[in-house]
């Protein structure tokens, strides 16, 4: 009975914890997601708002298969309540739209416009860090726009200047393959870093107050981002290396420099970042805190957050609903109050504040 006490006290300090804390998010593809379950609502998974004509995502990627669909979303508004999540990094990649890059992430982005119209009581976009933590003040939900793949940019700065202005504030330079920008994760054996579009890119992300994502990138790439970048950078959903040694996940040196770089990697949830041996061995849940754990002791306590990939492969977890055992996790493992809030949201919202003010 003593024994029951003690863990329900824990229980509770923990989730008056995660309650307290800010939470962010720093990776999903709910918009994508809910685009191809039939323009599913933000608020309610059960309820579609068609819309005619057919937008540029529903046209070009169709409805996603009937097994995926029965799984459901793992990420909207109730399920943000659920698991306490305050902020959350709403990508849009846009690497499946062959040549109409531009096209796709604004027909996502204005779907996404729409959707926090009607739900304006619960979610709120956020351009700067201080509208993160007035978004937690009146008990809103922020959304951080985001490009997966600068494609969309189709080689031009003044666009990217347009959709800074529309709000996207955090770009990925590449995804798996290689764009205009920089070689991709996958192709990195052919040695390519950032080009000199991508140079020039990363300098007017700076200027403007974006944050240049370097998961997907290149080793390569991800050295010439950080030897030229003049703000902290973030790996929004990446894991380590040494743990599981895929080319989506950063090395030792990686994480070490991004420590330097004042960055911040956003341990994910996808199963193949986790080990090589899949979820075989111990919990999946065991395993992403092995990597929350490692990327702690390498690269500092002040320099790991979470990047689910919710609704993209973050399979590990359900939903955003159980978004609490991460800190359940980590308070069990002797980590501190602090440091918990830390990993939770205070890291991401520092390099945030950094890069776009």
């Amino acid at each position: 009975m003593e024994q029951k006490n003690r863990e329900k006290q824990a229980n509770k300090r923990v989730l008056e914890l995660h309650e307290q804390a800010l939470v962010i998010d720093s990776h999903n593809d709910a918009i994508v997601a809910h685009i191809r379950r039939g323009n599913l609502s933000l608020a309610d998974e059960n309820v579609q708002n068609p819309m005619e004509p057919v937008g540029t995502i529903a046209y070009l990627r169709g409805r996603v298969p009937p097994e995926e669909e029965t799984i459901g979303i793992q990420l909207n508004i109730p399920k943000m309540r659920q698991g306490g999540i305050d902020a959350a990094f709403f990508a849009v990649d846009v690497t499946r739209a062959w040549k109409n890059h531009l096209a796709y992430a604004l027909d996502a982005f204005g779907w996404f416009s729409e959707e926090v119209i009607a739900n304006a009581d619960d979610l709120c976009i956020a351009r700067k860090a201080s509208d993160i933590l007035e978004a937690k003040a009146s008990g809103k939900i922020a959304a951080i726009l985001v490009i997966e793949n600068s494609e969309a940019v189709e080689r031009s700065l003044n666009i990217l200047r347009s959709l800074y202005a529309l709000g996207v504030r955090s770009i990925g330079l590449t995804h798996n393959l290689n764009t205009y920008a920089s070689t991709g994760n996958d192709e990195e054996d052919l040695g390519g870093g950032l080009t000199r579009f991508g140079m020039a890119l990363v300098k007017e992300m700076n200027r403007l107050g974006m944050l240049v994502d370097v998961s997907h990138i290149s080793e390569r790439g991800f050295w010439d981002v950080l030897e030229i970048s003049d703000s902290p950078v973030i790996a929004s959903h990446s894991n380590c290396k040494t743990l599981c040694r895929h080319s989506r996940n950063l090395s030792n040196e990686q994480l070490k420099a991004l420590s330097v770089n004042g960055g911040v990697v956003g341990i994910t949830f996808v199963p193949g970042f986790l080990t090589i041996d899949g979820w075989q061995k111990m919990p999946p849940l065991a395993q992403l805190l092995n990597h929350i754990a490692y990327a702690i002791d390498i690269a500092g306590i002040d320099h790991v957050g979470i990047g689910s990939d919710f609704d993209g492969g973050g399979d590990l977890l359900k939903d955003a609903s159980e978004f609490i055992k991460i800190a359940e996790g980590l308070s069990e493992r002797g980590y501190s109050d602090d440091d918990i809030r830390k990993v939770l949201g205070e890291n991401h919202l520092r390099v945030f504040e950094a890069a776009c003010g």
